[in-house]
């Protein structure tokens, strides 16, 4: 098994564990393929959730950007809603996983297609 398929499959552990939902393997697959060599760095493939200037470049560079929303206080509550959901205390919250829980909130799963 690749290293980035290792990844994919703690990905899917985390999104079955902590939100409950058994996640699409193939757009979860999408999603860390398009994050590139992000998801091999361990800082670059985190998030801090109580870091702000890290959820505003969330905000910006995925939800704005890739997944080409408007801005409006509803793009920071479905981050920080994910945010809680992964566990304020869990240290670990992966960005592909982060990135996967807002694509399908926004149902903008097709940006990946």
């Amino acid at each position: 098994m690749s290293k980035r398929d290792e990844l994919i499959v703690k990905y899917a552990e985390d999104i079955k564990n902590k939100f409950g939902v058994t996640p699409d393997m193939d757009f979860l697959t999408k999603v860390a393929i398009g994050l590139g060599p992000a998801i091999y760095n361990l800082d670059a493939s985190k998030v801090s959730g109580s870091d702000d200037k890290e959820l505003e470049t969330v905000k910006n560079n995925f939800l704005m950007k890739k997944l080409g929303l408007d801005d409006s206080p509803a793009l920071m509550e479905a981050i920080n809603d994910v945010i809680v959901k992964y566990g304020t205390s869990e240290k670990n919250k992966h960005r592909a996983v982060i990135y996967y829980m807002l694509a399908k909130h926004f149902k903008k799963e097709s940006v990946y297609n």
